[in-house]
Formats: C-alpha cells, sequence, structure tokens
C-alpha cells in the first residue's frame, strides 16, 4: 500500500514541488496540501496520513504547533510529523522534536532525501539531513539530561544502537554496519525508547549526544 502524505507549507511552489517529487514514487501518495497550519491540523485529522511534511513557519499555525497537535505527548494516537524547514540551525527545531517530530529536513534537499524521509517515518524511523545532524544536536542543551539516568541500564548492544541513531542512521544502515537483521535493529530501539522514555528515535539522538556517545 502507498504511504498516504499530506504536505503542509504556506508557499504553492514548495507545495508543488513536493507533491511532484512524491507523487513519482512508486510507493507514495499525497492526499492533500495546506496552506496554514489550522487547515493542515484539520485535514491530518480528517484525512489521517501516514506521514505529514510541515513547515515551521506558517500562518494560523505554525509548524511547531501543527506538531504538538499531531505528534506531541498528550495525542493519544500521534501522526507522523517531518519539519521541513529552510533553515540549517533553528531555534524553533527543539521545541519541534520535544513536541514529537519524527525527523528534520532542509527545503534544499535532494528529492531522493526527501523521499527516504518519509519512508523513515513510515517505518517508525526518523531522519535528519546529514549536514546538519551534529549542528543540530550541538545546538540542543536539554536540562538535566545527563542528570537523568535511564529507568533500565542500556545493554551494550543498545549503547551501540544508540549512538548510531545519534549518528543520524536509518534502521537498515545499522543493521549493514551491526550485522543484524533490520527487524533487530528496530526491536533494540523500541527497548532503547522504553528505557530512556524518549517518544522518538530523534529522542535517542539527543539523548546520545548529550550523554557523550556522539562527539560535537
Amino acid at each position: 500500500m502507498s504511504i498516504r502524505v499530506l504536505i503542509c507549507d504556506d508557499q504553492a511552489s514548495i507545495r508543488g514541488a513536493f507533491r511532484i517529487i512524491l507523487d513519482a514514487q512508486p510507493d507514495m501518495t499525497v492526499v492533500g496540501d495546506a496552506a496554514n497550519g489550522l487547515t493542515a491540523i484539520e485535514q491530518a485529522r480528517h484525512l489521517r496520513p501516514d506521514v505529514v511534511l510541515a513547515d515551521i513557519r506558517m500562518p494560523g499555525a505554525d509548524g511547531l504547533e501543527v506538531t504538538r497537535a499531531l505528534a506531541g505527548p498528550q495525542v493519544p494516537d500521534p501522526m507522523r510529523v517531518v519539519i521541513v524547514t529552510t533553515f540549517d540551525l533553528d531555534e524553533y527545531v527543539h521545541t519541534a522534536l520535544r513536541n514529537g517530530a519524527s525527523g528534520f529536513l532542509l527545503k534544499r534537499s535532494s528529492p531522493t532525501l526527501l523521499a527516504e524521509g518519509v519512508r523513515a517515518a513510515h517505518a517508525g524511523d526518523a531522519l535528519i539531513s546529514p549536514q546538519v545532524t551534529m549542528r543540530l544536536l550541538g545546538s540542543l542543551r536539554l536540562p538535566d539530561s545527563r542528570a537523568t539516568a535511564p529507568a533500565q541500564r542500556l545493554t551494550e548492544r543498545e549503547s551501540q544502537i544508540a549512538q548510531l541513531i545519534g549518528q543520524g542512521q536509518t534502521n537498515a544502515q545499522i543493521a549493514e554496519v551491526l550485522f543484524l537483521s533490520p527487524g533487530t535493529v528496530k526491536n533494540h530501539t523500541a527497548a532503547i525508547q522504553r528505557k530512556l522514555g524518549t517518544q522518538n528515535r530523534v529522542g535517542i539522538a539527543i539523548w546520545a549526544y548529550e550523554n557523550g556517545l556522539v562527539a560535537g
């Protein structure tokens, strides 16, 4: 079945370009688009897309509000929201990740990376543009992240996987590096999220950076 995508951006040219790219993928279908945040939230709740692509700066409700409304910790049935922004390093990104965003891509990313970001989010993975991964994580100073220990100690394998997630690698890439199946990596990732109390893989990446598993 096709991955159903909703595109949210206030620029018609961007929505059009993303639609062309994603509709050209054999496993994706764009089911709608929205020019402002309030419409995005309404359409997402009505259409229930698999993945929502959301710009940060939009009228009505910005991407932070859209992410919180659709993927936030208080949402009983959260959706996968991927932030797509113009900025390499944006003061709003920290909040977006805390609100449940499943990835962070730049608008200038290649069509291939945009499609892979959608696939990663749909698979429960997360993709951050490689050129900004370290800069993004380096900009985050989360309170008490070092002081707060996991509810359960990570195993050696889980620590390896957390480190690779912090480097921006997907399940498929981690599986290749560690000679594991993607399914095994996915199971380990779920265990790490449970132990750390994080909502998604981006939270694992932040934790790995703040706890020294990923060099700045």
